[in-house]
């Protein structure tokens, strides 16, 4: 079976425009990216719609193609990328291009999804909270939860806390339930990457804002693998600077 790793990378970004082009110990953060999932594919490329991110890519050596600048979503910028790049890749794999320190064995959880059982179609990665995360984190809109029935395939993704446990109190939550962070990386066979992206926006997707639910009100069953790694993602200037720290931290360890 063979993987295609895309990691759509935009620039003008609301939160923090030119992002992928940051940098971070030396390097830009898409070229971290790059580099961190390279070793478990069959092949990766950046899909950009703007030309100085292809530019920085074509100085490290990596592989880059134009997409429109239309898309609204990156399942929509990988498609028109697959399409463009060719091959006959089985799985393509969306990665986030904001995530400068994604590990291997994650892309490997998502790979066994489609490799353990052949009527895998989607696959996405799932993350417990901890006591130690807090309810602070847990009641976070913007950390989207999934709960997911005893196959594994998810059942719903929501900004709120899924599910309710009633009769217990909120702050007990965490010790009392594992609930899922839904960390947003997306694999998908070539066929039904084509089917998803052609569908219209879904009641519950527009509710929740949550592009997956678009896939699972039409049907589309969901794969979830478990990771226990907490992703360093970079969604404002705010989280670059602690991703910095953080770094200087290690350095000095």
């Amino acid at each position: 079976m063979t993987f295609l790793g895309i990691i759509p990378a935009r620039y003008a970004s609301t939160r923090f425009p030119g992002k992928p082009l940051v940098d971070i110990g030396g390097k830009t953060m898409i070229q971290l990216v790059y580099e961190q999932v390279k070793p478990c594919m069959n092949d990766v490329w950046v899909a950009t719609d703007d030309e100085r991110i292809q530019q920085a890519v074509k100085a490290f050596g990596g592989k880059v193609v134009m997409t429109s600048d239309q898309h609204k979503s990156g399942t929509d910028r990988c498609l028109e990328a697959s399409g463009k790049i060719g091959g006959a890749y089985d799985v393509v794999i969306n990665i986030q291009g904001d995530e400068p320190f994604i590990q291997a064995k994650q892309i490997e959880s998502l790979k066994k999804c489609f490799e353990d059982n052949p009527s895998t179609c989607l696959a996405t990665l799932v993350k417990p909270f901890t006591v130690n995360d807090g309810l602070e984190a847990l009641l976070n809109p913007n950390s989207p939860k999934v709960v997911v029935n005893l196959a594994g395939e998810a059942m719903y993704f929501s900004r709120s806390v899924i599910p309710f446990l009633r009769g217990i109190p909120q702050e007990n939550w965490l010790e009392r339930h594992t609930f899922y962070k839904h960390i947003g990386i997306y694999a998908y066979r070539r066929a039904i990457l084509a089917e998803i992206a052609m569908l219209p926006q879904s009641p519950m997707e527009l509710g929740e804002s949550l592009e997956q639910l678009r896939w699972l009100e039409n049907g589309y069953k969901i794969q979830t693998a478990i990771t226990d790694i907490e992703n360093l993602a970079v969604d404002t200037p705010e989280d670059l600077e602690r991703i910095k720290a953080y770094l200087a931290e290690r350095l000095h360890e």
